[in-house]
């Protein structure tokens, strides 16, 4: 499927085009799965917590009214939950006074850094049933990634091998909208099946067209991973620590629609008062 066209279809069945009077404005857009790696991302259900994270930047604020991401699940899975969280960037929502538990700032032969490192709890989420809806729309029948990590968390790992699914897009619409100033963010989208892993798809890096460029003065940052129990609440970079040698983005694409900033209101109410001026003098003038 072409790039173009995948996008197109993401925003028909989120409902964003085709017929409303305002589409929703892309704010990112990076839904081009390259095939190289699959990361578990799942909430826990008694088998263990696994968070995959990819960076995004807003620079205004913005309403996230939805997303779509893609990732392999078995073929024989259904789905049963579906998880949006969103993350600032490490060293905000974090405790950087730890010295002692899980793996910490002097504790690190399992965590080389926290640097660019999603925080540690969750800056806002959203799930199936309260404030997410979804809905998943096979792509390919029989898809095969590169390589995987489900279970493998940790410095040097190197990765599970290759594994074959269907490859399905979620389209996410969030009827409790994301409100989130203009910041550094990390996406984590987590999927919950009847049995087996979702694994969340890598896609281009660098961002190449028609992927969204990051804005000017801000870095492209890679793609994280956790587990808990394990490493939570730090995380490993998914190229660099656990594979190694290279670096990895995740498929995804973010809507919504900008917030000006409170100083383009002020200009915007200056304007219209000096219109409104300019207007009330002609009309004294012709009296």
């Amino acid at each position: 499927m072409k790039p173009t066209t995948a996008l197109k279809l993401t925003l028909l069945s989120l409902g964003f085009i085709a017929g409303s009077a305002s589409a929703a404005t892309v704010l990112f857009n990076n839904d081009f799965p390259d095939g190289k790696i699959g990361t578990a991302s799942r909430p826990d259900s008694g088998n263990g917590e696994r968070e995959t994270g990819d960076d995004f930047v807003l620079s205004t604020s913005a309403s996230v009214t939805g997303a779509a991401f893609t990732g392999l699940i078995p073929t024989s899975a259904s789905i049963k939950s579906v998880v949006v969280e969103i993350y600032r960037v490490f060293p905000k929502d974090s405790d950087v006074t730890r010295t002692s538990g899980p793996p910490t700032f002097s504790n690190l032969p399992q965590i080389p850094t926290r640097v660019n490192s999603p925080s540690d709890v969750a800056f806002d989420s959203r799930e199936s049933g309260s404030g997410l809806q979804y809905t998943a729309t096979a792509l390919q029948n029989s898809f095969t990634v590169n390589n995987s990590i489900v279970n493998g968390i940790s410095v040097g790992a190197g990765g599970e091998g290759p594994v074959t699914g269907q490859e399905v897009r979620f389209n996410v619409a969030f009827s409790t909208p994301f409100t989130l100033p203009a910041d550094h963010y990390f996406f984590v989208p987590q999927v919950e099946l009847s049995n087996g892993d979702f694994l969340w798809l890598s896609a281009n890096r660098p961002v190449s067209s028609p992927g969204t460029p990051f804005p000017a003065g801000s870095t492209d940052l890679q793609s994280w991973i956790r587990n808990d129990p394990g490493i939570a609440p730090d995380w490993l970079r998914v190229g660099t620590d656990v594979v190694g040698g290279t670096t990895f983005n995740a498929s995804f694409l973010l809507v919504g629609d900008p917030v000006p900033e409170p100083s383009s209101y002020a200009l915007l109410v200056l304007g219209l008062g000096f219109i409104g001026a300019r207007f009330a003098g002609r009309k004294s003038s012709r009296a």
